[in-house]
């Protein structure tokens, strides 16, 4: 996908590309590959992440391809190594999709820690990061939601750093606010929440805080009605976005403010 200019000025930027979504989706985990499409074009995603490992994209010329359904002319892809749980696995299944797709550079990149939690493996990942990137890859990376560790993979050339709101598949929400806002503060690159939005609402929160993107796969594709979900994210990442420009009101404790005027009432002078 080549993005292309839109007339909203308040565009995403990853790794010199601009995308007007803010909602980053995955495939995995749908009925079929229909319901992936319907569920992308619902969800008005620009930048599609997909397993390597565990999805046929041309590497399996006997299978149904993932590409038929979500074309590169189409969509930004967004190859990601879940599966992989050290450096060397990670490295050596992105630089199998570069060849995949055609040079393609941009990537997101988790190392796991174990089977059970998903949680990442920060070690591995910061070891992952730095061969990609000296190997010309632009890399987003799922991360702990620990701050420095964030600023690590920054300062390593991560174009993106993402924290999880909570465990992957797990749809508990956002368990720890406070980290992302430290994350948020400090980066220069976008910070984008990966894993653990359950519905719309979290959704915005981590759009209120001032995150500049949202992945998610299990919360639409597990959803009783996937593109119905995949449509209420859409609002509601925008909802939380426009909220976040806007600016709330503070929060004031027993102090009343009428939010109509209260010169000139009957009775009053």
């Amino acid at each position: 996908m080549t993005p292309t200019p839109h007339h909203n000025p308040d565009t995403l930027l990853i790794g010199g590309l601009s995308f007007h979504s803010r909602l980053l989706v995955g495939t995995g985990k749908y009925k079929d590959f229909a319901e992936t499409k319907a569920a992308v074009e619902a969800s008005g995603s620009q930048i599609i992440t997909v397993a390597i490992r565990r999805t046929n994209i041309g590497q399996n010329p006997n299978e149904p391809s993932l590409l038929d359904a979500i074309p590169p002319s189409k969509y930004m892809l967004l190859p990601n190594t879940a599966g992989c749980y050290n450096a060397d696995d990670a490295v050596r299944t992105l630089r199998l999709a570069r060849e995949l797709l055609d040079g393609h550079t941009l990537v997101k990149l988790e190392v796991l820690g174990d089977p059970k939690t998903l949680y990442p493996n920060v070690v591995e990942t910061i070891a992952a990061a730095k061969t990609l990137v000296k190997d010309g890859f632009k890399v987003m990376v799922y991360t702990s939601d620990d701050p420095i560790i964030a600023k690590q993979l920054e300062d390593i050339g991560c174009v993106a750093v993402m924290p999880l709101a909570s465990l992957i598949g797990s749809g508990m929400g956002i368990l720890n606010p406070w980290n992302l806002q430290i994350i948020i503060e400090n980066a220069k690159v976008p910070v984008v929440v990966d894993a653990g939005v359950g519905t719309a609402s979290d959704a915005a929160i981590a759009m209120e805080l001032g995150c500049d993107a949202v992945l998610m796969n299990t919360a639409i594709a597990t959803a009783r009605d996937p593109v119905l979900m995949a449509s209420a994210m859409k609002k509601a990442v925008e909802a939380g976005r426009e909220a976040w420009r806007a600016g709330r009101m503070p929060k004031k404790l027993y102090s009343a403010s009428p939010s109509s005027p209260t010169t000139g009432m009957i009775g009053k002078a």
